[in-house]
């Protein structure tokens, strides 16, 4: 039986900002009314996840907190699925006033998407 680990360690983030450059330059985007996702393949056996929640979209520090840890959650139970990619999440004015479950259905077809579109990517 396989075993899955769910954690989120520091091996899973993205942290330095040539990282995030690199994720920039030349992404597959998935877009929708609360979030656009950009991706690149990585070297790595497993997912990295960057966060780029500009204070310009989302005015209030608790509520930026709240749409990170709710992107942080879904990408946690979803990482076994996405095999090797680098994806920095950038949130829209609109995730402010969405419901938590909504934020997570978006974020579950984008990951789907990223992954069938990153699959033809070399």
């Amino acid at each position: 039986m396989i075993e899955h680990h769910y954690n989120f360690p520091s091996a899973l983030r993205l942290k330095k900002p040539a990282e995030y450059k690199k994720v920039f330059a030349k992404p597959i985007k998935s877009s929708d009314t609360y979030f656009t996702l950009l991706a690149i393949k990585n070297d790595f056996d497993h997912p990295r996840l960057g966060l780029a929640i500009a204070k310009k979209n989302i005015r209030k520090a608790v509520h930026r907190n709240v749409i990170k840890r709710a992107v942080r959650e879904n990408f946690r139970i979803q990482q076994q699925s996405l095999g090797n990619m680098d994806i920095v999440v950038l949130a829209r004015r609109e995730a402010v006033d969405a419901p938590l479950e909504l934020l997570r259905m978006s974020l579950e077809k984008h990951w789907l998407r990223l992954v069938s579109r990153c699959a033809s990517c070399s």
